[in-house]
Order: structure tokens, then C-alpha cells, then sequence
């Protein structure tokens, strides 16, 4: 239980987290602004090159020549030394090197860093990225990194599930594992997100069109691939399904029939919902496949016993695009059926290895 502490901090906490990842020089540790110290190596220099014309002129030479000598000096060009040449010109010359010269290379070098520090790092950052997107395999790729998509990473994030997202944005201060910048619709993008590695293919671009052009492509590149689309436009849904999309979402009709729903049932359907994405509460609802010469296949629900080796209940089976809810205890379970299970986690774990999944 927290306190009233606890609530009032909890926003201040989260701004905070989210303006160190995005702001990497505001870590406790981390070096300053580049820029900023540019500023500061600019001002040694002009400091020193006020000081080396203040040093000639009181050596006799004019401010112009004074200015002069400073900069040649400073810039080590090698040029004449201007007016008569004193021991204590030679002095002061030697002094003003040394101190002109680390000036001048320090402000050169952190104009440098500063310009190319950044693109420099993100390079190898993308890099870096691309090379654990290589080694991946049967993890899932999620096309659209807008409100829609940062919903769904959320959620298999949450599931402990490897996202790899592709978007057309820089989404390296998003704080994303993996991730590739370019448009969906080209081929080269979605072979760097290892999409014929990949298990599932989430496409949650804006655009109708977008999605089944990615669809087409996906299915060709990969034939064994689930595929799950967004769907603005209810025409769009049947076109996604000859595609070869898997699941059409329709994202306006579903959140239209939630509102309608809580307005209905409002507790019947934050229990679903706490149900499916909750992870304090001990119950769950998951899926098991029964596969092709499992221990599943080809038995009824009796024999195998599931109620009673592991607690968990089952609510329907999905068959061929349909459920049977509530199915019979000699209802014969095929191989390519789903059950829809109710339970904990560890019965539904237990559930899972003996359904050999």
C-alpha cells in the first residue's frame, strides 16, 4: 500500500526518469554540454588573444600589429615575427604559445566533438542495435510507432516479448531495444528487422494501403508468419484477410463497442480487463495449442484430465475460426485447436507443459 508520499512524488519521478534517458549529459556523472564547454574554451582564447596584443603593444608595437603578431602567434603560421625582437619579447612569445596554442586546439577540438559527437554515437548506437537484431529469432516485429503502436509495445513489453519496432522517426530517445529507422513498405527495412526470423508481424501504420502492401510483402516473405493489422476503414478488413492478415483489428469499432460496453456492464468489463493485462491479480486468462501428436490431440477433454492434474478451467475452444464455449467433457480435441483457459499462472504454466506447448 503506498502512502500519500508516495502518490504526490510518483509524477516527479517519472518526469525525472524520462529527462535523464532523454537528456543523457543531466546523469550524475556524465560529462557537460560539449557546446557549453566550446563557449568556455572560446572565451580562454579570446582572453588570451587580449592579453598577447595588450603584451605587444606595451613592447612597442602598434594594437593593429600587436593583434597581428597574437594571431600568428597563437595560430603557430610560422610568419615574421613583427618589430624588434627583445629578450623579453622572446619570452613573452614563448609564454603566449603555450598558452595560446592549447587554447586554440582545445576550442577546435570540442568544436569538433560537438558536432560530430552526436551523430557519431547514434551511428554506432544504430549499429550496435542492427547486430542484436541479427541474432534474434521467433520474435515479433511492430510496424507504426504511434499512439496505437506505443500501446501495443507496452503491452508486449509487459509480456517479456522482443519488439523489434520499425518507424520511420529517429527513435533512439524512445528507449527502445530495437528498433530500425525507415519506412515499412520497403523490403530492405523489413529484412533488417529480421522479419523472416520473426514470428509475428504487427502492422500499426496510419494508412489502410500501407498495411496491405507490408501485408503482401510479409506473407510472401514469410508464409508460416501471424499476422495482425490495423484496420481504420471497415472495407479495408476483408482486403487485409486475402492479403493473408491472420487478425484485423479495427481499431474505431472496438474501442466504440468498449464505451458501449462499460456503459452496460462497467464492472463486468474492468474485470476483463484487469484480468488480461493485471499482473497483481492471480488469476489470468491464457491460451494453450493443442499441436499435431501431442498429448492432447485426439483425446477428450475428460481424458485428459485437466481440472484435476492442473487446476486450470477451460472456458472454450477455438476450432477453424469458432469457439465452443463451454465444451463437453467427451469433446475430442484436435490437433491446430486452441483452448481459452482460466487460471493462475502456475496452473496455467503446468497447463502448458502438459499440453506440450
Amino acid at each position: 500500500m503506498e502512502d500519500g508520499s508516495d502518490l504526490v512524488l510518483r509524477p516527479v519521478k517519472i518526469w525525472a526518469r524520462r529527462r535523464t534517458r532523454r537528456h543523457p549529459y543531466l546523469v550524475r556523472g556524465a560529462p557537460k554540454d560539449p557546446w557549453g564547454r566550446f563557449w568556455t574554451g572560446l572565451s580562454v582564447l579570446a582572453l588570451v588573444t587580449a592579453v598577447g596584443t595588450f603584451g605587444y603593444h606595451r613592447l612597442g608595437l602598434t594594437v593593429g600589429e600587436a593583434l597581428y603578431q597574437t594571431v600568428i602567434t597563437i595560430t603557430t603560421v610560422g610568419y615574421e615575427e613583427v618589430g624588434t625582437v627583445t629578450d623579453n619579447y622572446r619570452v613573452f612569445t614563448i609564454l603566449l604559445i603555450m598558452f595560446g596554442v592549447g587554447a586554440a586546439l582545445y576550442t577546435l577540438s570540442v568544436l569538433i566533438e560537438s558536432l560530430f559527437e552526436g551523430r557519431l554515437d547514434d551511428e554506432i548506437r544504430r549499429r550496435r542495435m542492427q547486430k542484436q537484431i541479427d541474432r534474434l529469432s521467433g520474435h515479433v516485429v511492430l510496424c507504426g510507432f504511434g499512439q496505437v503502436g506505443r500501446a501495443i509495445y507496452r503491452e508486449l513489453s509487459a509480456s517479456e516479448r522482443t519488439v523489434v519496432v520499425i518507424d520511420r522517426r529517429e527513435l533512439i530517445d524512445e528507449g527502445l531495444t530495437h528498433a530500425v529507422v525507415g519506412e515499412a513498405t520497403d523490403d530492405g527495412v523489413l529484412v533488417s528487422a529480421g522479419l523472416e526470423r520473426a514470428s509475428t508481424l504487427v502492422l500499426a501504420l496510419d494508412s489502410d494501403v500501407d498495411n496491405l502492401y507490408v501485408a503482401l510483402t510479409a506473407r510472401s516473405m514469410g508464409p508460416d508468419l501471424f499476422i495482425v493489422a490495423r484496420s481504420n476503414n471497415s472495407s479495408a478488413e476483408p482486403k487485409l484477410r486475402q492479403a493473408g492478415v491472420d487478425r484485423v483489428v479495427n481499431t474505431h469499432e472496438i474501442g466504440g463497442s468498449r464505451m458501449a460496453a462499460l456503459v452496460l456492464e462497467p464492472d463486468v468489463i474492468d474485470f476483463l480487463g484487469v484480468v488480461m493485462h493485471a499482473d497483481e491479480l492471480s488469476v489470468r486468462l491464457a491460451e494453450t495449442p493443442v499441436s499435431a501428436g501431442g498429448p492432447f490431440a485426439g483425446r477428450t477433454l475428460a481424458a485428459c484430465e485437466i481440472d484435476e492434474s492442473t487446476g486450470a478451467t477451460v472456458l472454450a475452444v477455438r476450432r477453424d475460426g469458432s469457439f465452443v464455449t463451454d465444451p463437453p467433457d467427451d469433446f475430442v480435441l484436435a490437433a491446430d485447436d486452441v483452448l481459452i483457459a482460466l487460471g493462475t499462472r502456475g496452473q496455467l504454466a503446468e497447463l502448458n507443459a502438459k499440453a506440450g506447448a
